[in-house]
């Protein structure tokens, strides 16, 4: 039998209703959430990453503004705009699209964005509160993650066993934290784990994040699992040049008991979290 599709449109839709009815009870009290966009240079994929940030801004009643600036823009430059973007008030949150240009020192620009405006959570005041239990702003990618295991009824994981392939600290790892505050088992696996295939089969729920194309084969999973794929890769024109995910989505679905596609599965609720966090700031604001 084939795995149950979890489909990210769907739940984004039903998740940006929820944020706009909210969005709209905030305007009504005069504050109208704001999200500014930070885009260096021309890189075709941030560009239409940034494109559907600011639409769907747009779409449930938010305010945005994209600052796209050129690539040889000077890091002074850019942590002038932050500096200036953390004191304005009619915006709450702030963005700056990844990856930045080899000259930009990415962690410097990161910890620039003030905390409280962090709606990417990748500021350590906002890492850290994740690590204790606290949490304020998530790191989008994986809280959209746990939204869909909630959303197929896995709100609570005590007793079920997670390994995460991937540990990054944009995904792998506050993942791995979220999926423990759930009361997961939680298991993470990289490039230095022996053995990889037979730690993945363990696994009651698998999150592949790890930049591969259709690493994750249907021998690396355990019959009935919930099967996350957070990858997102484009194939060379030889091979159809589409999108496809680190998980070998036509075999695995033949094992998996739930299972994400790609694209239409983490992109979408990756892009929703945002909104969330945006709205969730302007609240506490």
């Amino acid at each position: 039998m084939s795995a149950i599709r979890i489909d990210g449109n769907v739940l984004a839709e039903k998740v940006r209703g929820r944020i706009a009815t909210d969005v709209a009870a905030l305007k009504a009290r005069g504050i109208t959430p704001g999200l500014a966009v930070i885009l260096l240079g021309d890189s075709p994929a941030s560009q239409v990453y940034v494109r559907n940030k600011v639409a769907a801004c747009g779409k449930v009643g938010m305010h945005s503004v994209l600052h796209k600036l050129p690539a040889e823009t000077t890091e002074t430059e850019l942590l002038a705009l932050i500096n200036s973007l953390n004191v304005d008030p009619t915006i709450h949150g702030i963005l700056v699209q990844l990856p930045l240009p080899k000259h930009i020192h990415e962690k410097q620009v990161l910890e620039a964005v003030a905390a409280n405006k962090d709606v990417d959570g990748f500021h350590a005041e906002n890492v850290g509160a994740l690590m204790i239990g606290e949490p304020r702003f998530v790191s989008c990618t994986p809280a959209g993650c746990m939204e869909m295991l909630k959303d197929i009824g896995m709100a609570d994981l005590r007793g079920k066993h997670a390994v995460v392939v991937g540990r990054s600290n944009i995904v792998g790892k506050p993942m791995a934290m979220l999926l423990l505050h759930a009361n997961a088992t939680v298991t993470i696996c990289h490039s230095g784990t022996a053995d990889l295939a037979a730690m993945c089969r363990q696994a009651d729920i698998l999150v592949a994040a790890v930049g591969k194309p259709r690493f994750i084969t249907a021998d690396m999973v355990k019959p009935g699992a919930v099967v996350i794929d957070v990858g997102i890769n484009r194939l060379p024109e030889s091979e159809g040049g589409k999108l496809v995910g680190d998980v070998d989505f036509g075999a695995v679905n033949e094992v998996a008991g739930y299972l994400t596609p790609v694209p239409g599965g983490v992109g979408p609720m990756t892009i929703t979290m945002l909104l969330q966090n945006t709205l969730t700031a302007a609240n506490r604001q």
